[in-house]
């Protein structure tokens, strides 16, 4: 079976989010699984230097976007058993960030030409063509639209993986014939019609055979008018080919036990290496160092959507009511960063800020922490709650998305549980879900140690969501 997997990034070659992680370790456990799997993505400049030294010219040829003929170069470069395609066009590619450039419709549309008129010219005909996002959407439409006359083209089936249904790629709908030289035969609401603009999230979603979201509660929840963005009522009546498939994270990346990041290493067995972290972290951040107090993490995009609104309101009551410290790790909304700023240094010994990007450190505060909050409006995954649960750092999470899919909140009469969940998305509800677990973790320590056993025993590995993502590609080339 061969599968052209296309998306805008992928680690560890370029990453924003969470993509990038996804469109590098779900492939690379494909191929352990026996799939002929590729991947092409944009050959942005930022490519780390030691990666451009080793990848290699493969072919060039012109791509007609609109009126204009461009450039496009193949490159290729094979890491760890994936073979990558990357698609070059410096004109498109040579800037300072991925996203959020004034022509990004014009950007992701030579780009999903490009991969079409690729496919041909490298003489790689895959069974089957998942793109991710609204980045690489427009592709499926493409295939069936301005491509279907190619005869080898005809039996490629299609697969969107939607991973945050807030960003759809929304333009004017001269688009389509100013990039992708099409007629308006699409624009109408089967189609990439949305109100009176091109939707490219819309076509992906009505032009491909199957739709997956990242976990199975996302899958529900974006069918709805509260989380669907305004694309509810498209994947409603497009419900019956949407599959929820949970992320795994890379457990290559990810060990407690050889983790090069972290200074000591531990498992469930012999946990004495979690707390000499604990002591390191706290040391690094400036917090008092002491096994006794319980820290609470978290890491992640300081924004609305994370839930970091919940934090700013009631840190400062936590800390006034509790002995407990706090550690922030991360960028985002400047109201946010100020407002952990002012904490930490009122706090200066129980309230850590560090405003940046710091895989090393994040490392770290998932592995020497006692709890992680992951207090997030939406979650479409998340990767962070996996990680913390593989370092035995219990999640606190509100229940959405892949949170509610793999965090198993502590049921106090039976003792079982991987975490702390709350339902209810306000400051007050949260602060008490906070209460709760530092009162297992204070005064009930045996259950609290078992919950980090049972956490840590938990398979978050991609073994079993490519056995999934391989079900879905078999049911459409009937192997």
């Amino acid at each position: 079976m061969k599968i052209l997997f296309a998306a805008s990034e992928a680690a560890p070659f370029f990453k924003t989010g969470g993509l990038g992680d996804v469109a590098y370790a779900l492939p690379k456990e494909l191929v352990k699984q026996g799939v002929d799997i590729r991947v092409v993505l944009p050959y942005y400049s930022t490519m780390p230097a030691k990666y451009k030294e080793e990848i290699k010219e493969l072919l060039h040829f012109r791509v007609q976007v609109g009126w204009k003929s461009m450039y496009c170069g193949v490159k290729t470069l094979e890491l760890e058993g994936v073979t990558y395609y990357f698609i070059d066009n410096q004109a498109y590619f040579n800037r300072p960030s991925l996203y959020g450039q004034m022509d990004d419709a014009e950007r992701f549309g030579f780009f999903s030409l490009a991969i079409c008129e690729m496919m041909e010219k490298i003489d790689f005909i895959p069974d089957v063509v998942h793109v991710n996002d609204w980045h690489t959407a427009m592709v499926p439409v493409l295939l069936v639209d301005k491509y279907h006359w190619i005869e080898a083209y005809q039996g490629i089936r299609k697969v969107i993986t939607i991973h945050n249904i807030r960003f759809q790629g929304v333009y004017d709908p001269s688009i389509l014939h100013s990039i992708f030289g099409t007629g308006m035969n699409i624009y109408h609401e089967d189609g990439v019609k949305y109100y009176d603009s091109v939707n490219f999230m819309k076509g992906g979603v009505n032009f491909s055979d199957v739709v997956t979201t990242v976990s199975p509660s996302y899958a529900n929840e974006i069918q709805t008018p509260e989380f669907g963005e305004g694309l509810d009522g498209t994947l409603r009546y497009n419900s019956w080919k949407i599959k929820g498939i949970i992320n795994g994270i890379d457990y290559d990346v990810n060990d407690p036990e050889s983790d090069p990041k972290l200074e000591y290493h531990f498992s469930a067995d012999d946990l004495s290496g979690k707390a000499a972290n604990k002591a390191a972290l706290q040391e690094r951040l400036g917090l008092e160092v002491n096994p006794d107090i319980p820290l609470i993490t978290s890491v992640g995009r300081l924004t609305d959507q994370k839930g970091y609104q919940l934090v700013q309101e009631k840190a400062e009551e936590l800390l006034n009511a509790r002995d407990v410290q706090i550690a922030i790790l991360g960028t985002g909304e400047a109201e946010y960063e100020n407002s952990f700023r002012y904490f930490a240094a009122k706090y200066p010994d129980r309230f850590a800020a560090v405003i940046d990007f710091d895989i090393s450190l994040a490392q770290q505060m998932y592995a020497g922490a006692d709890m992680f909050l992951m207090p997030s409006a939406f979650e479409p995954c998340g990767l962070s709650q996996m990680i913390s649960l593989r370092y035995g750092t219990l999640p606190i999470v509100h229940e959405t998305g892949g949170l509610k899919d793999t965090v198993v909140p502590y049921n106090s009469y039976t003792g079982e549980g991987t975490g702390f969940t709350f339902m209810d998305f306000s400051g007050y509800t949260l602060l008490g879900t906070i209460y709760r677990a530092l009162d297992v973790y204070e005064n009930q320590p045996k259950a609290w140690a078992e919950m980090v056993r049972e956490a840590m025993s938990r398979d978050f590995s991609w073994k079993e969501p490519a056995k999934d993502y391989l079900d879905v590609y078999r049911s459409l080339v009937n192997e």
